[in-house]
């Protein structure tokens, strides 16, 4: 019997040196979850992240370290340390706008001794590259199979799946017509995977991140998986092996459905979308699934019978608001009558800013604006007044440097010019009412190169219909301005950014007192671009955000940009705010506060980390004694405000680029 079992085990070695596709041992036959690898029981793997994009899951892979992003080929290829000769491969990814002559790797497969690729799948704008290594070639050779004319960067799930045998590869992409490439050199038939390691969205550096999401990687050896994947109805949905993290789906209710009670009683009960409720509905029952209501009709309105709190599940993309150009600042605003609108305040000019109306589910362009590197915009309203002022940073073609206060007309229904008012390289306006009169406050930043200048406090004369200047406040390369009131007294919050030489510095607080502001408190700041002050039952907190940390006397940090964002809280028995919180932050140019149901969260503005511009911003929970905790991690890039805003269909949030003409307003799902 042993010299059979010798024989046995020379042949089995044999054949998996050569690549012996009949052995299941070499070949690996079940499908390989390359995703699975980096997602222990634990939870995801150290830069790993799970996030929510039109309905579905997938992994955000984020880190500085591309190593963390990598596992060894052997825990793959368990019985062989060979790659298939005749495999496919499978992908369902959402890929982000890639700048022009830019790869993204998906993933690579790289032996630790060799800078070169073994295998590998990459992406350019309208183009798929597959690469492999042929040691057949002395020394050595790495090869490219590119598909041309495939465009992926929409924002929207996408399902490849690239077939591999000998020179043909073929790529279906969403379960269409397969691009067929035969090339001279074909797949090798022996390609070693020792001392190899997997590289998930990157080929062992920096450069060449993938910066999208990633559902679905998985290798299946020894066959074409298109027939596999599209039989399904929904191609993009199909699990050939996705990890069990990503595979929460929530269930989209299609279509009304009656259900009926037994006995032939006649009370019906309604499922899905809001139904109608006319005299023919009164008396039946409603079941909202999303927000587990139940409403009883009353003949003209649905009334509430038992409804459970809203909150925040998960938050996904909604909209992708293409901007005249980067957009430093939003406003998010109603008119009575009229309807829900968003002011962008765009870099370039022309084109200007832009003004967009809430039609039909989504933001519409409505009316175009001149400005000059426009920072943000302010919504007002005196008496039946409306008003938009937006703060100009640079000057007009005619060197004039002015921000304008802009009045809506009923009659033409667009805004138009109603006072302009000399500042200061403006970054933000903030109106308020004292006692029953109306002010309007301008951020001036710097006059040339001097940012230790007065910012100015206007107020409303009913007598000329103008703004006119009430109070000057020395401020340094300020920011924002934050007006609040508690009980009877009212405050102004400035947050000062650079003084010429530093960041970290003083920013202040002042409270109305005998008709002017009078400085209430000092709070050192590091480059403060933000307040945001909000409410929390009784309590009141003030939050700022920090952009980074510079002082041109000492040495320079590692990085300027990784900084404590700080929360403040009123202490009445005190009578100054303390604080309360610090919170990790990169870069932070905003907070926005909002609530859903009893819940209450924070947004930040994270905008740059140090080396990329394309960062996770952050929505922070309230938990009680625990402060603020992470809650959901957003793809964000040079995010530079957020405004939250609701609607007769839901809850959303509304964020602008300052490094790309593209805003995004994302919905959050309640359940």
């Amino acid at each position: 019997m042993l010299a059979p079992l010798l024989l046995w085990a020379v042949l089995l070695q044999w054949a998996c040196g050569r690549g012996g596709r009949s052995w299941q041992h070499c070949t690996e036959l079940r499908p390989l979850d390359v995703l699975a690898e980096l997602l222990p029981g634990s939870g995801p793997a150290r830069g790993v992240r799970v996030l929510q994009a039109w309905g579905l899951s997938g992994l955000q892979l984020r880190t500085s370290r591309p190593r963390a992003l990598a596992f060894p080929a052997s825990r793959l290829f368990l019985h062989c340390d060979r790659f298939p000769e005749e495999f496919s491969i499978i992908v369902t990814l959402r890929v982000l706008p890639v700048p022009t002559k830019r790869n993204e790797y998906i993933f690579t497969l790289m032996a630790e001794e060799s800078p070169g690729v073994l295998v590998g799948l990459r992406y350019s704008p309208n183009k798929l590259h597959f690469l492999f290594w042929s040691p057949e070639h002395a020394g050595g050779w790495q090869n490219r199979v590119t598909f041309r004319n495939v465009s992926l960067a929409d924002g929207r799930w996408h399902t490849l799946v690239l077939a591999v045998s000998g020179q043909s590869f073929s790529l279906s992409v969403d379960c269409g017509l397969p691009k067929d490439v035969v090339v001279e050199t074909p797949f090798p038939a022996s390609l070693s995977v020792k001392r190899a390691s997997f590289y998930l969205g990157n080929r062992r550096r920096r450069k060449g991140f993938f910066t999208g999401l990633l559902r679905q990687l998985v290798l299946l050896p020894g066959a074409d998986a298109t027939p596999r994947i599209c039989t399904a109805m929904d191609y993009k949905a199909t699990a050939l092996s996705i990890p069990a993290v990503l595979q929460d789906i929530p269930v989209k209710a299609v279509s009304n459905e009656v259900l009926k009670y037994p006995h032939g009683a006649n009370m019906k009960v309604t499922l899905g979308s809001r139904p109608p409720c006319t005299k023919q509905e009164k008396a039946q029952f409603w079941f909202n699934a999303s927000r587990r209501g139940l409403y009883l009709c009353n003949g003209s309105a649905w009334i509430s019978m038992l409804e459970v709190k809203q909150r925040l599940d998960y938050v996904e993309e909604y909209q992708d608001l293409v901007t005249n150009s980067e957009t430093m600042g939003v406003e998010v605003f109603t008119i009575p009558r009229v309807g829900l609108f968003a002011a962008t305040a765009n870099r370039h000019s022309p084109p200007g800013s832009a003004i967009y109306k809430w039609t039909d589910g989504k933001f519409v362009l409505y009316q175009n604006i001149p400005t000059y590197q426009a920072q943000s915009w302010k919504y007002f309203t005196i008496g039946k007044k409306i008003f938009l002022a937006v703060a100009n940073f640079e000057q007009n073609d005619r060197g004039q440097e002015f921000s304008v206060i802009y009045k809506w007309s009923h009659r033409k229904e667009k805004f138009v010019t109603y006072q302009r008012i000399t500042t200061h390289s403006a970054r933000d306006w903030e109106a308020f009412v004292i006692e029953g009169e109306a002010f309007l406050a301008v951020v001036n930043h710097r006059e040339g190169n001097n940012h230790n200048i007065d910012s100015v406090i206007y107020r409303w004369n009913p007598s000329t219909g103008l703004f006119e200047t009430n109070q000057t406040i020395p401020t340094s390369g300020a920011y924002d301005w934050e007006f609040f009131a508690i009980g009877p007294y009212s405050f102004l919050a400035v947050a000062n950014t650079f003084n010429g030489t530093s960041t970290n510095i003083y920013s202040h607080i002042y409270i109305w007192l005998s008709g002017s502001f009078q400085l209430f408190q000092s709070i050192l700041t590091f480059g403060a671009a933000d307040w945001e002050v909000f409410h929390i039952g009784d309590r009141v907190f003030l939050a700022v955000a920090n952009s980074h940390s510079y002082d041109s006397r000492i040495p320079a940090p590692s990085n300027f940009y990784a900084i404590n964002s700080s929360i403040y809280e009123l202490n009445i028995t005190a009578q100054m705010f303390v604080k309360f919180q610090d919170l990790l932050t990169y870069s932070a140019l905003d907070w926005e506060f909002f609530s859903v149901g009893d819940d209450s969260f924070l947004v930040v503005a994270n905008s740059f980390d140090g080396f990329t511009f394309s960062i996770n911003s952050i929505i922070y929970r309230w938990q009680g004694y625990e402060g603020f905790v992470a809650a959901h991690r957003l793809p964000t890039v040079g995010c530079r405000d957020w405004e939250a805003f609701n609607t007769t269909e839901g809850s959303y949030l509304l964020y602008s680029s300052a490094k790309e003409p593209l805003s995004k307003v994302l919905k959050l799902k309640t359940t």
